[in-house]
């Protein structure tokens, strides 16, 4: 039997693990796709994707913790 590897994307919202098959939503933005553990994350994300995107920083106060 093969085993099958899960490749995870890390929410850029929450900072969560998100596996692709089972993630709330994705958006894309400047040409990336990026997945998301709800659908609070994503229509924070759609929301102002500049804040939230490659290589930018997690709002300070965000805790990390903006699912729902």
């Amino acid at each position: 039997m093969a085993t099958q590897t899960t490749t995870t994307q890390t929410d850029p919202v929450c900072g969560m693990q998100v596996d692709p098959s089972r993630a709330a939503g994705s958006s894309q933005h400047a040409g990336k796709v990026y997945y998301f553990c709800s659908v609070g994350c994503k229509t924070k994300f759609d929301k102002t994707p500049n804040q939230f995107a490659a290589g930018s920083e997690r709002p300070k106060g965000s805790g990390g913790r903006s699912c729902g």
